[in-house]
This record gives structure tokens, C-alpha cells and sequence, in this order.
């Protein structure tokens, strides 16, 4: 067995354990009493299943001819932000933890980057579901968004240049020279492979992919919230929901 067949299977060991304890503690820390287990898993499955394909299918994936050819569109943090505007935080989150796990025995970068994947689009993600919880409206969408993507370019900036570059070049063996040459090729501007790539291509690409992402969030949300409940509520739940979705459409 080659050593990045056994640094996969750790690395999903590692991270399986680390999502079982997280729930544990998310449960423990927060009991519900009318929390319904097998509303959850259904609720999850459903859109953990779309993300992941749009997450591992090579169809759903584009490049842009001004990023360099490693950065790849792929919007499989839609059907998170829609799990996790209707039914919670922690149903995105458990979508996002899912496609994850599903990717890992594929991996091709000893999951370091899927690894960035998760860290980006949790961050990306949660705080907009979190504040659309508190705030069911047009302006806690737009709040939502606005705070996910800010955080979520930065941290990429940062991401890229002390995890994911380094990473290329120390682990996997990418000359310095070949990265950059492959950079200055879609974009002159940059001038090294840290913080000059970071300002001139994350920042922009994620800029870019989060609008696109926003945007069909919106729209398809929008769309199809109605049929996102999936048990007939009260009355007065009814009409406390009514108001909420109007607030939202206005």
C-alpha cells in the first residue's frame, strides 16, 4: 500500500471521528426536545446527495481562461445554503461534512484539499444561515451574504498562501518556477506565489464564484421554499411562517 493510500485512510479516519464527537457536543451542549433524528437525516441526505455530485462530477465543474487552470468553479455550497436556510446551521453544515467524506477515498492532494474545501465553505456558509435564522428577512439575507463572503475571500487569501501553496510545493513536489509561470500566464500581475497570487486570483475567483453562488441561492430559494416543509405545521405556525416567507419576498 502506498503512503498516501494510508495518509487517505487516516485522514478520513481523523476527520469521521472528529465529526462524530462534534455532533456529540452540538447535541449535548444544545438538547431539543422536539428534535427529530429521522426528519434530520432525510432533510440532509437529500441535499448532501446534489451537493456531492455537484461537488465530484467533472460536468459541473468549469475553468475561467483568466484564473489559472487550477482554480475550478464548482457550486456544490447551493444546496448547503438552501438546507441550511430551511431547516438550520447544523443541516448545512452536516451537508457540507457529508459531500466531504464522500470525496475523500478519491483525493488527489492527501485530502489537504479537501480539507480547504471544508474550512472554505463552512465559513462561507454558516454565518449567512446562522444570521437568516435570527433575521428571516430580505435584510438578514443580505447581511448573511455579505458578512459569509467577506470572511469567506479572506480566509481563502490566507488559505492559499500558508496552507495550500506550500502544500504544492513541499508535498507534492511543484516547482515554484511552474506554478508561477503558470499564474503569470492568465495574469501579469502577479508576482510571486503567496500574497501577489492571493490579491490577483483567489481574491477575485472566489469574489466571482460567490456572486454566481448568491445569486442562484437566491433565486432557487426563493422558488421552492414552499415545498422545503415537509410536515403540515400548526395553525399558528402556519401563519408565523407566512409572515416570515413575506418578509423575505418583499
Amino acid at each position: 500500500m502506498k503512503s498516501t493510500d494510508i495518509w487517505g485512510i487516516v485522514a478520513i479516519a481523523i476527520f469521521l471521528v472528529l465529526t462524530v464527537i462534534g455532533f456529540q457536543l452540538y447535541f449535548r451542549l444544545n438538547p431539543r426536545k422536539e428534535f427529530n433524528h429521522v426528519k434530520f437525516i432525510t432533510r440532509v441526505g437529500i441535499f448532501a446527495a446534489m451537493s456531492t455530485l455537484l461537488y465530484i462530477v467533472d460536468i459541473f465543474h468549469f475553468k475561467l481562461p483568466f484564473f489559472p487552470s487550477f482554480l475550478e468553479f464548482h457550486f456544490d455550497e447551493i444546496p448547503a445554503f438552501i438546507c441550511g436556510f430551511a431547516y438550520g446551521p447544523l443541516a448545512a453544515f452536516a451537508v457540507i461534512a457529508i459531500k466531504t467524506i464522500i470525496k475523500l477515498p478519491f483525493t488527489s492532494t492527501l485530502c489537504v484539499g479537501e480539507l480547504g474545501d471544508i474550512i472554505l465553505s463552512t465559513i462561507y456558509v454558516i454565518p449567512a444561515c446562522l444570521i437568516y435564522k435570527k433575521h428571516r428577512n430580505l435584510k438578514g439575507v443580505a447581511i448573511g451574504f455579505a458578512i459569509s463572503t467577506l470572511v469567506q475571500i479572506f480566509a481563502g487569501m490566507v488559505l492559499n498562501v500558508y496552507m495550500l501553496i506550500p502544500f504544492y510545493m513541499n508535498v507534492m513536489g511543484y516547482p515554484m518556477e511552474a506554478l508561477l509561470g503558470m499564474m503569470q500566464k492568465v495574469n501579469p500581475n502577479i508576482t510571486d506565489v503567496g500574497w501577489s497570487y492571493a490579491l490577483w486570483a483567489v481574491a477575485p475567483f472566489n469574489a466571482l464564484k460567490d456572486a454566481i453562488v448568491i445569486v442562484l441561492t437566491f433565486l432557487i430559494y426563493r422558488s421552492i421554499h414552499v415545498l422545503l416543509r415537509f410536515d403540515k405545521p400548526s395553525n399558528s405556525e402556519a401563519l408565523n411562517e407566512e409572515s416570515k416567507e413575506d418578509k423575505v419576498q418583499q
